[in-house]
């Protein structure tokens, strides 16, 4: 029974390393379809979502066969329960990726260079939170207490990133109101690369949550 079991967790962990490859990857077409004004990229990073979803239904799916069927205790239970809390914020952070792809679509006739907006910050926030998403998924795959724990502390790169961007893009608007409307979907686009970095610290606090039984939270 026990091997089964351990067969069925083995499963899950590989459905969740799948589920985190396609979220890294509606990331990294966001970013790049973002940066370079691509709409074909864009709607290609936005039919992740759909990838995403049907993973998620399929983690799901998973783990509530563990729970009726080997009725776990103890850390097992922890285990699986984080895993159901992990995707919904996984479900969330592809989400976003597809909100980033359909705001440069919104913005593809816009030039970034005559508003003055440093797309580099946004970039930069991109490789932090995508770096976070897949630590996390790691974290909990290999049980490790202190990877999750830097997670946790790698969201303040994040919020400090989004905080610069943001004042950047008030001194825009403030040199010339024609720039405003960009200026604000760009503030928005931010936005979500925040949430991003918010869901993934979500993940590792529920990683921390199968190993110890504690909350701990950023």
């Amino acid at each position: 029974m026990r091997n089964r079991f351990d067969r069925q967790l083995l499963e899950l962990n590989n459905e969740l390393i799948q589920m985190g490859s396609l979220i890294e990857k509606a990331i990294e077409l966001a970013i790049v379809a973002l940066v370079k004004q691509d709409v074909d990229r864009a709607q290609e990073a936005i039919k992740f979502d759909e990838e995403i979803n049907q993973q998620e239904k399929a983690i799901e799916s998973l783990c509530m066969k563990l729970l009726l069927q080997q009725q776990p205790v103890a850390k097992d239970l922890r285990l699986i329960s984080a895993a159901l809390k992990m995707i919904t914020d996984m479900e969330r952070i592809g989400d976003h990726a597809s909100d980033i792809s359909e705001m440069t679509i919104l913005m593809a006739d816009s030039s970034y260079e005559k508003s003055h907006i440093d797309i580099e910050i946004v970039k930069e926030m991109a490789k932090e939170t995508t770096d976070m998403v897949i630590k996390s998924v790691d974290a909990f795959v290999n049980k490790d207490l202190d990877l999750a724990r830097r997670i946790l502390k790698q969201d303040d790169k994040v919020d400090e990133l989004f905080k610069q961007f943001k004042h950047q893009l008030i001194l825009i608007i403030n040199e010339n109101v024609k720039n405003g409307e960009h200026a604000t979907d760009m503030l928005l686009v931010s936005k979500y690369f925040e949430r991003i970095g918010d869901h993934a610290t979500n993940i590792a606090e529920w990683v921390i949550y199968s190993i110890t039984g504690e909350h701990e939270e950023a």
